[in-house]
């Protein structure tokens, strides 16, 4: 008589498990990481106070947001080809300023809104003309121009008011379907230049410089060339989002927004992008710069004092560079063995 084996039946597997599994491909991302963060956050503040999952509140957010994360959208671009710019707050508030007067003397309303492009762009490339041509540092280049233009607009307008804008000039106050208009534009301008970064040349030679300049300038790319692009779209992109800033009240105050820059740059940082350049998306800069005005209106609903947000955004920015420089001591220990 023969003994007959029984097949095993694996054991079903656990609903931690599963949810492990499910999960893995969230928070192995740092975009991941800040999806299951805003989730984290609507449910705990939701729960305690609901007005917080209101849609007028979650309008404003999104729309108070859209003008950083386009700024974002440049600054990741900066920092991933190995270098920052901060001057991009005293950009927007000239811009913005620029935009407002150009508005009040009778230019037409999409001069004015085209200007501030323009004259970004302007910015942007004389930043990079130092910083590519001349070899300048950028953080040295950019604290020069933030003085340059918080004194220049300090001396042109002296901190004045600019009213009686025009009803059509306000475009950040149009809502089609329903939705703020600078939400159409952050959210188109994130999908266009996560595209363009990920599939045009450009885009990957701004990852091969910031990664290693030598080896980006022996396979034939024109650092130079590269570093200035980047610059010039950033600075075009802060030239949108000044007009996003601009457009959203009814009156402008003709001074630079205290600490514009600092959110930006945070919002690019712990969106993923390695401070010390190379990686990261802009996808999430835009992630991170919703999870940041996410958090400051919710310690409003839970009476946190929003003074508090500095400290949150600090503590941000050093996890995600300590995360940044242990994951990449862990590449380089993977490669020599």
């Amino acid at each position: 008589m023969t003994a007959t084996t029984q097949p095993v039946t694996p054991a079903p597997a656990s609903f931690a498990g599963r949810a492990s599994s499910l999960l893995r491909p969230l928070y192995s991302s740092q975009e991941g990481v800040l999806l299951l963060l805003l989730v984290g956050l609507i449910v705990v503040v939701g729960t305690a106070n609901p007005r917080f999952l209101a849609q007028r509140n979650i309008s404003d957010v999104l729309q108070n947001t859209s003008y950083t994360a386009i700024a974002a959208i440049g600054m990741s671009m900066v920092i991933i080809s190995g270098n920052i710019d901060v001057s991009v707050g005293s950009l927007i508030g000239v811009l913005a300023t620029i935009s407002g007067q150009m508005a009040v003397s009778g230019y037409p309303i999409w001069l004015a809104w085209l200007v501030p492009l323009f004259f970004g762009g302007v910015a942007g490339a004389i930043n990079g003309f130092f910083v590519a041509y001349l070899r300048i540092p950028a953080i040295v280049v950019t604290l020069g121009m933030m003085s340059i233009l918080k004194g220049g607009l300090i001396l042109w307008t002296g901190g004045a008011w600019i009213y009686d804008l025009p009803e059509e000039f306000h475009l950040a106050q149009q809502a089609p379907l329903g939705v703020p208009m600078p939400v159409y534009f952050m959210i188109g301008l994130t999908i266009v230049a996560a595209l363009w970064m990920r599939y045009s040349p450009t885009g990957r030679a701004i990852y091969a410089v910031g990664g290693n300049r030598e080896a980006a300038r022996l396979s034939g790319i024109n650092e130079r060339a590269v570093l200035m692009q980047v610059f010039i779209i950033h600075g075009v992109l802060a030239g949108v989002a000044s007009v996003m800033f601009g457009t959203q009240f009814t009156t402008i105050q003709s001074t630079v927004p205290p600490g514009l820059e600092m959110v930006i740059i945070t919002a690019a940082v712990v969106g993923g992008v390695s401070i010390l350049g190379g990686t990261g998306t802009v996808i999430g800069s835009t992630l991170a710069s919703i999870v940041i005005r996410a958090i400051a209106s919710a310690m409003i609903f839970i009476d946190i004092s929003p003074y508090w947000l500095q400290a949150v955004q600090g503590v941000m920015i050093l996890l995600t560079v300590l995360a940044d420089i242990l994951r990449r001591r862990r590449q380089i220990r993977l490669i020599r063995g």
